[in-house]
C-alpha cells in the first residue's frame, strides 16, 4: 500500500472499512464476540497485513484511541480488533456501554511503515518534523510512545508536540533535547464517519 501522497483507497473500500469498523463496534458494546470474516471476499488491500489507529468520538470528544505500528494481521482484522480495543480496553476511558454506540463516530488511519528519522541535534530534528503529516514515535530503551499525525491539529508547535510526547513515553519533557531518543515517522490514509451532531442535522 502506497503512502496517503500517492494513493487514495477508493470510496467503496473505505465504506467497507468503516462497516468493519461499526459492527466490531456493536459487538464490542454488547460484550460480544467477533464474528469470523471471509477475507477473500474484501478487497485486496484489507487481505493484506497492514497497521491501523481506530479513534472513537462522542460529541466530538475522545472517546477511545487504540492501534498498532506494526503490521501483523491483515488489515481487516487488525481494524477491527482495534476497534474493539478502542471501545473496551483504552484505560483513559470507562467501556463503551451499547446505549453509546449510536452516539459515536469512528476514525480510522491506516499507518505507512514507520522509517527512522536520522538527525544530528534538537534543532535539526524540529526541522525534519513536518506538522500535519508525520506521526512521529520516539523510543529510549522499553519505553515509547507515539502521536498520530492528527495530534498536530491541537498541538501545532514541534517543540510542544515532542514534549508533550516525551510524557507520554514517561520520559523527561526535555528529553528530546537533553537525550539520544531514537525518532520514527510515518504517515496515515485517515478515513472517518461524519460526526453525529452533524448526520443527525443533516439525515
Amino acid at each position: 500500500m502506497g503512502t496517503p501522497a500517492e494513493t487514495a483507497l477508493p470510496e467503496q473500500t473505505q465504506k467497507i472499512i468503516l462497516q468493519l469498523a461499526r459492527d466490531a463496534l456493536r459487538v464490542a458494546a454488547e460484550r460480544g464476540h467477533l464474528p469470523s470474516i471471509t477475507l477473500n471476499d474484501l478487497p485486496s488491500v484489507l487481505q493484506q497485513t497492514g497497521a491501523s489507529f481506530v479513534t472513537l468520538k462522542k460529541n466530538d470528544d475522545l472517546r477511545g484511541c487504540i492501534g498498532a505500528l506494526e503490521a501483523k494481521l491483515p488489515l481487516a482484522e487488525d481494524i477491527r480488533q482495534h476497534t474493539v480495543a478502542a471501545a473496551l480496553y483504552d484505560y483513559r476511558f470507562p467501556v463503551v456501554e451499547a446505549n453509546e454506540v449510536e452516539d459515536i463516530s469512528i476514525e480510522v488511519s491506516i499507518l505507512t511503515e514507520p522509517k527512522q528519522l536520522a538527525y544530528k541535534d534538537p534543532e535539526e530534528l524540529l526541522r525534519l518534523l513536518r506538522p500535519l503529516v508525520d506521526g512521529v514515535i520516539i523510543t529510549d530503551g522499553t519505553r515509547r510512545a507515539t502521536f498520530l499525525p492528527q495530534v498536530w491539529e491541537r498541538i501545532p508547535s514541534p517543540s510542544l508536540f515532542l514534549a508533550m510526547l516525551c510524557e507520554k513515553a514517561s520520559l523527561p519533557p526535555n528529553a528530546w533535547e537533553t537525550q539520544d531518543l531514537q525518532v520514527f515517522i510515518y504517515q496515515v490514509e485517515t478515513i472517518h464517519e461524519e460526526p453525529k451532531s452533524e448526520e443527525n442535522k443533516n439525515p
